[in-house]
C-alpha cells in the first residue's frame, strides 16, 4: 500500500513541477498588452490559462493528499521485529548470580 502511494505520489510530483512550468508567469500579461507578441505563443494570449489553473489545483490536492497519507503511514508503523521466535534474555539480579 504504501508503496503504490509512493509511486503515485513521485508521479504528482513530476507532474506538478511540469504543469508549473508550463504556465505563464503574471508578468507576461504586461507584454501583451502593450502588444508584444501576445499571438504568437504556444496556446495564444490566454488560451490555457483556466485549464492549466485547474489542472494545477487538481494536481496540489492530490500531492497534498498524499503527502499526508505517507505521513500517516509513516509515523503508525506496526511494530516488527526480525526475532520473533527467540524470546528476550532475562537479566540476572546480583542475588542470582551469586548462587
Amino acid at each position: 500500500m504504501t508503496t503504490l502511494i509512493t509511486a503515485l505520489h513521485v508521479t504528482v510530483c513530476i507532474l506538478l513541477v511540469l504543469i508549473v512550468l508550463l504556465q505563464s508567469g503574471k508578468g507576461a500579461e504586461m507584454g501583451v498588452s502593450i502588444g508584444g507578441g501576445g499571438s504568437q505563443t504556444l496556446f495564444g494570449a490566454s488560451g490555457p490559462a483556466t485549464i492549466l489553473t485547474k489542472i494545477t489545483t487538481g494536481v496540489a490536492i492530490v500531492f497534498m493528499v498524499t503527502s499526508l497519507t505517507l505521513a500517516y503511514f509513516s509515523g503508525h508503523k506496526a511494530e516488527k521485529s526480525i526475532i520473533t521466535s527467540n524470546p528476550a534474555p532475562v537479566e540476572q539480579s546480583a542475588d542470582q548470580a551469586a548462587e
